[in-house]
């Protein structure tokens, strides 16, 4: 049976061609560009790039891209449909997530688009929206624009008043130098980290190559090409980058940096060749600043709670949040934290934007390493950890809340949060069951203190699903 298009908070996500095609792109594009112009009270004109030297921007939506080779015609979709409606559209080209992100504030546009199914495989494609503060829209504003869309609910510019297309070349150096500001570049350059890196095609291997040369890294790349033919399934998990953790074998390198198509997640590993797991790339970023700073870090109701004992240990507090980028960023912003982000891989710091970005990622842990003169081993220990399983299971939307209600009534005693499916937390460790926003699953997560202890939650979980 053909999968439904995905439209959540967190945007557009299907197969191209089956269920995400040309028309939907096209149409998609309309219903985000109506709504900016009903936000900006702008129907009765056109949202345009500023003429001053054609460098700041009035109005008008950046869009950029992964490489997956069916970005270039979905993009093309999106930016006609924006223009059709009068929105100057900005051709970013294959860049990161967050790097479109710090245009959108950098520019001073009144959105972006992201041409991506992140860590998804490459039959799949994807398109996410941003808001002129550089965040996915919260759940009331997409819940609109998904209304739009079904509705057709379009208003077409008038013939004079159509948007056009520029180009803009400049996201991996404003990106880079966000990023440099609030890191020490001497101190890490001084220590000539020898760095494995692994972009899997992606659109991070470029802008990260360049920044870690600017860090005085020399880095032994793989898999860097920008051609969205992944050299492996592109989600940064273990049993996916063997290939990083011989490289950092082969090369003797410090540690080993793994991307997903869009460089907002970071997987490390460390000088040993082991993958240290994606939860300790907030945690080894959060211990970095909260050596720094003291205040609030926000991430899900998923991420280790890793996290929570290091602010806890630095005098910090943590705000919990349903999944999703959106959501943490949005926490980030209410409560004027110094750190955030969630256990997938993905750090997030304000002063560069407001979503996850492998490039603070990496600069964080370098800046630690440096400044500790500790390997990632050593980190690893000091932190300490917990045992994780992560499990998904293919259900069919009729059958989600069957599954959660099964779940409330099984550990009623132990309801935590309920504001995302249901997370419950034990004397021994919590379980958080949920819905995904992007792919027809459930999704599982136990943390406990043990193995065994996590595998009978989690054995406890499938007999509730099945």
């Amino acid at each position: 049976m053909a999968e439904q298009l995905i439209i959540s908070i967190s945007g557009v996500r299907g197969i191209v061609g089956e269920n995400l095609t040309a028309p939907i792109a096209a149409d998609y594009g309309c219903a985000f560009g109506t709504f900016l112009k009903d936000k900006h009270g702008s129907q009765d004109r056109k949202l345009s790039v500023c003429p001053v030297r054609g460098t700041k921007i009035s109005n008008g939506v950046c869009i950029g891209r992964d490489s997956r080779p069916s970005g270039q015609m979905l993009k093309s979709a999106v930016a006609a449909g924006l223009c059709s409606v009068g929105i100057d559209v900005i051709d970013l080209a294959v860049v990161s997530t967050p790097g479109v992100s710090v245009m959108v504030k950098h520019l001073g546009c009144v959105g972006g688009v992201v041409i991506t199914a992140s860590h998804n495989p490459a039959q799949y494609n994807g398109i996410k929206l941003l808001l002129d503060n550089g965040v996915a829209p919260p759940a009331d504003a997409a819940a609109q624009i998904r209304q739009y869309f079904f509705n057709k609910h379009f208003i077409p510019a008038d013939s004079t008043h159509y948007g056009k297309v520029t180009s803009n070349d400049q996201t991996d150096a404003t990106h880079i130098a966000k990023v440099l500001a609030i890191i020490d570049k001497k101190t890490i350059a001084a220590k000539k980290f020898k760095v494995a890196l692994d972009s899997v095609n992606g659109a991070g291997g470029r802008v990260a190559k360049k920044m870690l040369a600017e860090l005085g890294c020399t880095v032994w790349a793989i898999n860097d090409e920008p051609t969205g033919l992944f050299a492996h399934p592109p989600e940064p998990l273990a049993e996916n980058l063997k290939d990083l953790c011989e490289q950092v074998m082969a090369e003797q390198a410090d540690l080993g940096f793994g991307l997903d198509p869009d460089a907002d997640r970071l997987a490390i590993v460390d000088e040993n060749g082991t993958y240290i797991g994606e939860e300790y790339t907030l945690a080894l970023a959060a211990k970095y600043i909260f050596s720094k700073r003291t205040g609030r870090a926000a991430t899900n109701l998923s991420t280790s709670r890793m996290i929570d004992d290091i602010a806890q240990k630095a005098g910090g507090q943590v705000i919990h949040t349903a999944v999703g980028e959106a959501n943490v960023a949005a926490a980030m912003l209410e409560h004027n934290c110094i750190i955030g982000g969630e256990g997938n891989g993905g750090v997030i710091d304000l002063r560069v934007s407001p979503v996850r970005d492998s490039l603070v990622g990496m600069a964080f842990v370098l800046q630690l390493m440096a400044e500790t003169g500790k390997t990632i081993s050593q980190l690893v220990g000091d932190i300490g950890g917990y045992y994780m399983i992560k499990d998904k299971f293919a259900v069919e939307h009729s059958q989600v809340q069957q599954i959660l209600e099964s779940a409330k009534n099984e550990f009623a005693y132990a309801i935590d949060s309920n504001i995302d499916g249901y997370r419950f937390v034990f004397q021994d460790g919590w379980l958080h069951i949920r819905a995904s926003n992007t792919e027809p699953i459930v999704r599982v997560i136990v943390e406990a203190k043990d193995q065994p202890t996590a595998q009978r939650y989690i054995i406890q979980t499938k007999a509730l699903v099945h």
